[in-house]
């Protein structure tokens, strides 16, 4: 492991107004965008949407990284070029999605535990020589008001995240470590407060546990926020203070950067809260975005998979981009929005 490499490939990715495209649907996943803008989901069709947002001119300005999936990773442009040396030549950072999805943890049904371990050291070179310089492994934490989540399943998704950054680091790729508390249910701000601070106490004593170097890593994690379902919704200050509040406390200084996901906010609401928590003063770390509905729901929306509308979605995605490196730096207002 090299350190100074890995912290440098952070830095690159978390750069002053910059952070990350998270381009890594799985095919489930990417089918269901597929079919709400009724558009087949064919490998080609997958490729050519992967390619409008990557050719996209002026992203690198506030892309540092991109999330592939697997095939997207071993995709390449209409005129041959890989993916990975697409945005390499622009100076974004090339990473891959490696965990398998998640299943029920055994005996606790509602929680859940993620897979893809087995064979991952040797994965993990095939990404490295095929351009990678970064991974992602989610781990989900389900939410109630009570009882969820298990202390097992907070564990037992802490060893597994720290594995996997070990085994990153070895290899030579910087690890992006996510564990997301999931904004669905009727849970409250302060319960989500609650379990947010144990699992991050959690995945940092494991991270810790492994040897794992906090310098050579980012953490994606969710925002503090009330469940979905909640009868009383937090206002942005509300979110920014508790999420600062609850980081603080449990992730050290020495992690370059955090790189909240939106976890099903929308896009406006992903920038206002990352806006808020910027504005209010420098943190221990580089306080970014690695998004991807909130990042790609207007291009969708925007291409509606015709070609006559390429350069519409690609505006759509450069509108997004930019509003979210001025909340990089605490200089975003909603009434931008309308502005453009």
């Amino acid at each position: 492991m090299n350190i100074d490499e890995l912290k440098s490939v952070a830095q690159t990715i978390v750069a002053m107004q910059k952070g990350v495209l998270a381009a890594d649907e799985s095919s489930p996943t990417i089918k269901k965008r597929f079919e709400s803008i009724n558009v087949e989901s064919s490998e080609e069709n997958r490729r050519r949407y992967r390619e409008i947002l990557f050719t996209a001119e002026g992203i690198e300005r506030h892309i540092g990284g991109v999330i592939l999936f697997d095939e997207t990773l071993r995709q390449s442009t209409r005129e041959g070029i890989p993916f990975p040396k697409l945005l390499s030549n622009r100076g974004i950072v090339p990473g891959i999605k490696v965990d398998k999805g998640t299943k029920a943890l055994a005996l606790f049904p509602d929680d859940k535990i993620t897979e893809g371990l087995d064979g991952l050291a040797d994965r993990l070179v095939e990404y490295r020589d095929l351009g990678a310089q970064f991974a992602k492994w989610r781990a989900v934490i389900n939410i109630d008001d009570r009882s969820l989540p298990s202390m097992y399943a907070i564990r037992a998704n802490a060893h597994q995240l720290a594995r996997y950054a070990a085994m990153c680091q070895e290899a030579g790729l910087l690890p992006v470590v996510e564990p997301e508390v999931l904004m669905d249910g009727a849970h409250d701000i302060e319960r989500c407060e609650e379990v947010t601070a144990q699992v991050l106490e959690a995945v940092f004593a494991e991270l810790n546990a492994h040897r794992v170097a906090f310098e050579g890593i980012l953490l994606k994690p969710n925002m503090v926020i009330p469940g979905k379902k909640c009868a009383r919704q937090a206002s942005v200050q509300e979110v920014a203070e508790a999420t600062l509040r609850c980081l603080k406390r449990y992730v050290p200084a020495a992690v370059p950067g955090i790189v909240f996901l939106s976890g099903g906010q929308s896009d406006v609401d992903a920038t206002d809260h990352l806006n808020a928590m910027n504005a209010m003063g420098p943190q221990p770390w580089e306080v970014s975005f690695s998004y991807g509905r909130a990042l790609q729901a207007p291009v969708l929306a925007a291409w509606a998979g015709d070609e006559s509308n390429v350069a519409t979605a690609q505006k759509a995605l450069l509108k997004r981009c930019h509003f979210n490196g001025l909340a990089r730096d605490g200089k975003y207002a909603r009434s931008m929005e309308c502005a453009t």
